[in-house]
Formats: structure tokens, sequence, C-alpha cells
């Protein structure tokens, strides 16, 4: 089994009707991608990530715990990290959970002025590769819409502006209305479950998967393969991210209940990708 046909398994949505059009190792070409814009000093990373459920007025536990994941193998490999959020989802990205790494907020504001943020916050940070993971990505109509195809506009900043027109991005999703999805937005419609109105904006690299945390795994995934060295989250570790953020009011982002789930998937059944992931790796690494 490949890294792609463990995070596009149990695929409630029909994102995997989308993988033909991909690379067939995508997450390999993502993780050569990301290590190829690394620069001489190895860089920043900037990962962004959070999305916001309407019906719970909160944000989801589907793209921080991946964010984090992702944001740990990128220190391993020598790069800084700074994650980008909105005010929603800024309380889920706490000290104990990012460590000393900076947690910068983008106000949710016009166009205009989500544009000039993006470029002083772009040239502040000067990121050698920009992630994006579970977030909303702006529609044709230069609105932000759910899976519901319900308007969230005004719940989320738009920071597609920092990943446009830029050659060092990469997408994480599940869904077709995630930064990134715009790589495959002629395609998207054609899948009934999912949206006839898709994300725009496009990037580098797209990686899908099932749920975006498992995108965010097997990113890592592909990047321990380069590095020599399992650095994924444990299993246990996992959940306790999950709980914590739950806590911090995150919900799961089907059900919208406040409850240790992630896409409707409980602790156990979600932990089904992290755990093949270890194995596959481990195969590797003894052969």
């Amino acid at each position: 089994m490949s890294i792609e046909d463990i995070i596009l398994s149990h695929d409630r949505r029909g994102i995997s009707a989308l993988r033909g059009y991909l690379p067939s190792h995508f997450c390999d070409e993502a993780a050569s991608f990301i290590l190829d814009n690394c620069g001489d000093n190895n860089g920043t990373a900037l990962i962004t990530t959070g999305f916001f459920i309407l019906s719970a007025q909160a944000p989801e536990t589907d793209g921080p715990p991946g964010a984090v994941a992702l944001a740990k193998a990128l220190h391993f490999l020598g790069f800084d990290v700074v994650y980008v959020t909105d005010k929603y989802t800024t309380p889920l990205l706490t000290s104990d959970i990012v460590g000393q790494d900076r947690v910068l907020e983008f106000p949710i504001t016009d166009h205009r002025s989500s544009r000039q943020f993006a470029q002083h916050l772009l040239a502040e940070v000067q990121p050698s590769i920009l992630i994006s993971i579970e977030r909303c990505g702006l529609c044709g109509n230069r609105r932000y819409l759910n899976m519901a195809g319900k308007d969230i506009t005004e719940y989320t900043a738009k920071i597609d502006y920092l990943f446009l027109d830029r050659e060092n991005t990469l997408g994480l999703g599940d869904g077709g209305n995630e930064i990134g999805m715009g790589n495959l937005a002629r395609h998207i419609p054609g899948v009934d479950t999912l949206p006839d109105d898709p994300a725009r904006t496009t990037v580098s690299k797209l990686v899908i998967a099932s749920v975006s945390n498992w995108a965010g795994y097997g990113l890592v995934t592909a990047l321990s393969r380069l590095s020599g060295h399992n650095l994924l989250p444990s299993v246990e570790r996992e959940k306790e991210i999950i709980s914590d953020m739950v806590v911090r009011g995150a919900v799961d982002g089907v059900s919208a209940e406040r409850k240790c789930a992630v896409d409707n998937f409980d602790l156990e059944q979600n932990a089904w990708a992290l755990t093949q992931l270890h194995k596959l790796l481990k195969a590797d690494m003894t052969t």
C-alpha cells in the first residue's frame, strides 16, 4: 500500500475521484518540493490552517493537528515555522502545543486590506515555503463557502492573498473548497459529492486525502523517507492534541459537535491512517 492509498482510504466525500488528475506519488513530489525550496539556511515555513464551522460557531478539529505534525517534521529538517490563522483558530495553537513558534493572526477584513496585510507579512517573514492545510479558499465569486454551500466569508480571513502568484506553495485538503483546490477546479464539480463552486486558489503542489490531517501525515511520511527518520507523531500524541483542542473550543467538522472526533471519525477510527503510515515507514526502514 502506498502513502496515497492510505490517506485516501475510508473516503466519505468522494475526494478520491480526483486522484487520477494528480501525480501518482503526489506526497513524495510535495516532500521533495519542500526540500528543494529550503534555501541555503533552510529558512522559514509558513503554515496556515483553521476552518470555521458555521453551525457551531467554532473552528474544527481537522487541520490544526496536521499543521502541528508538519511543523514538528519541518523543525527536524532545519526550518523555522510560523503559523498564520485567524481569531477563531488562534486559541487552538497554544504554546503547549506549538512550542515557541510564532502564531500570527490574519485579520478578517476586506479584500484590499487583506492584500496589503499579506504583502507586509510576506515581507516580514520571507517564507521559503508556504503550506495550507484545511483552510477554506476563495470561490469564483470571491466568497468563502463551506461544504454545504453556505457563505462563511464573514468568519474567514482572506489568507489566500499569501498564496496568490507565488511559486513556493503547497495546499492540503479533503473537500474541494480549500486553498490549493484551484489546481483541480474544473474537475471538482464533476464529482456529485464535491462543491459545484470549488475554491479557485492554486498552489505549486497539491495533496488530497479523505481527512486533511491525514494529508499532513502523508506528507510527513514522505519527508521521513527523504530524511531517513520517522518524523510522524505517535498515535497517543495525536489523540492528546485533538483532545486538547476540543477543550479549547474545537468541534468535529461534520457533526459540528464538541467531541473528540475528526470529520465524524472517532479517535480510534481516525488513528487508523496514522497507524498504517507508521507501519509503512517501519517496513521501508527495515528493508
